[in-house]
């Protein structure tokens, strides 16, 4: 291990954060005995001056989410049972899903954010845990067939927490607090942005020449709600790489395999991402709010691994690796030269916008690298992707374990006239306006946004909308039977008639 090397790395991180004088983080090293090495930089609040320290409490974002699945692991609760067993209120498509299908992102559980957002519902909307659960057992079907397909969702964590709560009859607050207590580290579960956490560090996001600060309406939940400091996420890691107090055994059943219904393996397992650096199986997860990025890595079989937790709005997964490849001596994977510009699936609402190095896939991003064979591959914050070119202005592979081809639009595509109307969604009354000058009124918020379509061939086009440092960008598209479809990466359950 060169330490030396990485702590170098992890210290220029941390010191072009204090340089920019801004929000900044921690960097954290760690083995299975403890913390080795920990750096910060920049500020945990900039309007009262408040240096980032490794021991600032920040949020962890979706990191939260393997701590829930041990909590359920210890608990005994069976995932192949259908989440149904236990929240009988679900619609049938919902309460058929098994758990752990739900949890491995292979459920097709339309992400209840995403949904809301489509609706008009801003992220920055206060709800409660009730009004979340709600719109799930609203939910009139799902994205697609359980286990054909890896789809980012937060919905089966949210759900997984209420079974939790149900079987052990205490909040999850309360497990949180006993489990990271039995390790010496203080996480903690506030369940709205109201509640005070001493010392939590303020989220910003920058606007293109100020930051301003983050904000998250709806309740925190196992899904991503977990606050606590660098240091005490790296001690955790450290007690799951050796096997720990309560942690014991738990790394290995958190990353066992799993499958989708075909058989073919997953990279997503029980909260963690299994990926590799060169020949190096390396195992991770990261996290998002508005405001906060975060990811840590870990290589089990030398025992190690990094935390970076941040309060700006940065990608986090490349420093962590670059932090990781230096301790581990490894290479960084060469970063890909992909097609520039916008591609679809020649039916339905499957997209891709590619940088030169990334990837959007219907609005789920990633970052791009070689294959070693002519093809690109993401390093999987979440969703594994291979595609190869197939002839000037085709991209063919696996996404999230389906296979998809994708084909240039060209720039000049017109609006198709079919989309033009109004139409209604008469489960949920959202209405959308599809104008012939190729504007939409769109249902955000809830007073509505005109936004500019990108058409796209064969009935199709994406809308756009910027709600602080989030883009959302649905594909409106006809389906077979002149219905209007609204579908994300996370949601596709709008279907709407035409109105009037």
């Amino acid at each position: 291990m060169d330490w030396n090397g990485a702590a170098t790395c992890a210290q220029e991180i941390a010191a072009n954060w204090q340089r920019a004088a801004g929000p900044g983080g921690a960097v954290v090293l760690f083995d299975r005995d403890g913390v080795r090495e920990a750096f910060a930089g920049g500020l945990a609040s900039i309007e009262y001056g408040v240096p980032f320290t490794p021991q600032t409490p920040n949020r962890f974002a979706s990191i939260s989410k393997h701590i829930l699945a041990v909590a359920l692991l210890r608990a005994g609760i069976p995932l192949d049972a259908p989440l149904g067993r236990w929240l009988g209120e679900l619609p049938a498509p919902l309460a058929e899903v098994e758990l752990g299908r739900a949890l491995d992102m292979t459920g097709a559980l339309p992400d209840m954010m995403e949904a809301f957002w489509h609706q008009g519902v801003p992220f920055t909307a206060t709800l409660s845990a009730e009004e979340v659960y709600a719109m799930a057992c609203r939910f009139p079907a799902l994205n697609a067939e359980p286990g054909t397909e890896m789809a980012y969702s937060n919905t089966g964590w949210r759900l997984g927490q209420r079974i939790l709560e149900q079987v052990t009859g205490k909040p999850y607050k309360e497990t949180v607090a006993e489990l990271s207590g039995e390790l010496g580290a203080a996480f903690r579960l506030p369940y709205d942005g109201s509640e005070i956490v001493p010392g939590l560090a303020t989220g910003y996001w920058n606007d293109g020449s100020a930051w301003r600060r983050g904000h998250n309406g709806p309740h925190f939940s196992a899904s991503g709600g977990i606050v606590g400091s660098a240091a005490d996420l790296a001690g955790w890691a450290s007690a799951l790489l050796a096997g720990r107090g309560p942690l014991a055994g738990m790394l290995e059943r958190l990353t066992a395999p799993r499958h989708f219904a075909d058989g073919s393996e997953s990279v997503y397992r029980l909260g963690l991402v299994c990926s590799r650096l060169g020949e190096t199986r390396i195992v991770g997860h990261g996290g998002s709010l508005a405001g906060y990025r975060n990811h840590f890595w870990m290589s089990p079989a030398h025992g190690v691994g990094v935390v970076v937790l941040s309060n700006r709005e940065e990608e986090a997964l490349w420093p962590a690796l670059t932090v990781l490849a230096a301790l581990l001596a490894q290479e960084l994977p060469a970063i890909a030269q992909a097609p520039v510009g916008l591609f679809a699936s020649d039916e339905g609402p499957f997209w891709a916008e590619l940088a030169s190095d990334s990837i959007s896939f219907m609005g789920g991003f990633e970052r791009l690298i070689t294959d070693g064979d002519g093809g690109l591959r993401s390093l999987p914050a979440y969703l594994d992707i291979r595609l190869r070119r197939d002839g000037e202005d085709r991209l063919s592979g696996l996404i999230g374990g389906v296979q998809r081809s994708l084909a240039r639009v060209p720039a000049d595509t017109p609006l198709d006239a079919r989309l033009v109307g109004r139409w209604r969604d008469p489960r949920f009354g959202t209405e959308i306006e599809i104008r012939a000058d190729g504007t939409a009124l769109m249902p955000w918020p809830s007073g509505g946004t005109v936004s500019r379509l990108t058409a796209l061939p064969n009935g199709r086009a994406l809308a756009s909308h910027q709600h602080g440092p989030w883009l959302a960008r649905p594909c409106l598209w006809l389906d077979a039977e002149g219905s209007l479809r609204v579908a994300g990466h996370r949601a596709r359950i709008l279907q709407m008639q035409r109105a009037g």
